[in-house]
């Protein structure tokens, strides 16, 4: 692209009088008259090609023109050019309403924007108000201008996406169950196991929290993890926990390789045991026309789920549960259905640098959507 601006002139003269070279390029070497030498208007994208002009005549003449000065555009990209003046009106209308009346569910189908993206666009419009310019969406966090480009070309011009491939439920589910026992499930209570607390949340299929709620275990990783005192704490959870058709205990991903976190994994193995003996009703001898009542959810898939694997690690999900929380209030149609005494009780749990110890809490909730919705996806 050839891009000549108004101040050209100044910085010509100022340039030649200096003994520089400025926009205009004069040779050196030629024998004319200074006013009949033939001179050069330089791309200033690459500052490498050059279009020859009879004089500053031409250069003013062109600035008033609207016609570009070569029809060969710059090999090199303008990467300065507002983005508004890139897409027609009736393009920019398309675009600024979906980003400013998506649910973050609904800007994840876009693409780059799924994960923590569209979780900051939802933030960020919610603070300062719908975007009114293309240019202004650059101000997200982690949307630059590259990567906002893609996102509204991926708008005007959505992939046809291809038949998903079917999640199989052994990714997330441990035993592999039938799907059908899942589907016909009315509620579910998801449990997460901490070093000092267990958390649970009990949602129905109809994506609505029942209850939501954690209690401290003060025998956890005390002394020498006597088996009476766990099954105290253990007992003394099982005993308030809700009735539902699963229970969806989470896996965690500690590899038996770590030593340094040996004491961390004999814990959760030991409560993980406790909690399966203690849900699942005796049956002698076992039916097989009757599906087990307790099962493992895989931690790392809800993070994966979630967007929140980095690396090797699962970071925490606090960010998304606000968000969830808040489409709960916001939105018509929110992922979750939060009553509204769950929200004023849990409305500080999950902030920044919070001491609240929200992490099990956090963690339930985001374990029972995933089931729910990766279940919607291996049915698909």
């Amino acid at each position: 692209m050839w891009v000549v601006r108004r101040f050209l002139s100044s910085v010509v003269q100022r340039g030649h009088h200096a003994g520089q070279p400025g926009l205009l390029l004069r040779p050196r070497h030629g024998s004319l008259p200074a006013d009949l030498e033939m001179r050069y208007l330089q791309c200033t994208c690459c500052w490498r090609s050059q279009v020859p002009v009879a004089g500053f005549e031409t250069l003013n003449a062109a600035l008033t023109s609207s016609s570009p000065l070569s029809s060969e555009p710059c090999k090199e990209e303008h990467s300065r050019s507002t983005l508004d003046t890139c897409y027609t009106s009736e393009q920019r209308d398309t675009i600024l309403q979906l980003l400013n009346n998506a649910t973050s569910a609904e800007l994840a189908g876009v693409k780059l924007l799924r994960g923590r993206k569209s979780l900051n666009i939802v933030d960020y419009r919610t603070k300062h108000g719908p975007f009114k310019t293309l240019e202004s969406v650059v101000n997200v966090p982690l949307l630059k201008h590259k990567s906002a480009v893609i996102v509204f070309n991926s708008i005007l011009n959505p992939e046809k996406k291809e038949r998903k491939v079917r999640v199989q439920l052994a990714k997330f589910i441990r035993p592999e169950v039938d799907r059908s026992w899942l589907e016909d499930a009315s509620s579910i209570v998801s449990i997460v196991c901490g070093t000092n607390k267990i958390a649970w949340a009990h949602v129905d299929r109809g994506m609505t929290v029942l209850e939501w709620q954690q209690m401290d275990c003060p025998n956890f990783l005390k002394g020498t993890y006597m088996a009476s005192s766990y099954l105290s704490d253990v007992s003394s959870v099982v005993s308030v926990l809700p009735s539902a058709d699963f229970y969806l205990i989470e896996k965690p991903s500690i590899s038996v390789q770590n030593t340094t976190l040996f004491p961390v994994m004999a814990h959760m193995r030991t409560v993980e045991a406790m909690l399966f003996a203690l849900l699942e009703p005796r049956i002698s001898p076992p039916e097989p026309n009757i599906p087990p009542r307790v099962l493992n959810m895989i931690r790392i898939a809800v993070g994966r789920h979630f967007d929140l694997i980095v690396g090797e690690a699962r970071t925490s999900g606090a960010q998304v549960v606000r968000q969830l929380m808040t489409e709960s209030v916001t939105q018509k149609f929110p992922r979750i259905n939060v009553p509204q005494e769950l929200l004023a009780k849990y409305r500080n749990y999950f902030q920044m640098g919070s001491r609240r110890g929200g992490e099990e809490l956090c963690d339930a909730l985001l374990q029972a959507v995933a089931f729910y919705e990766l279940l919607s996806e291996s049915s698909s």
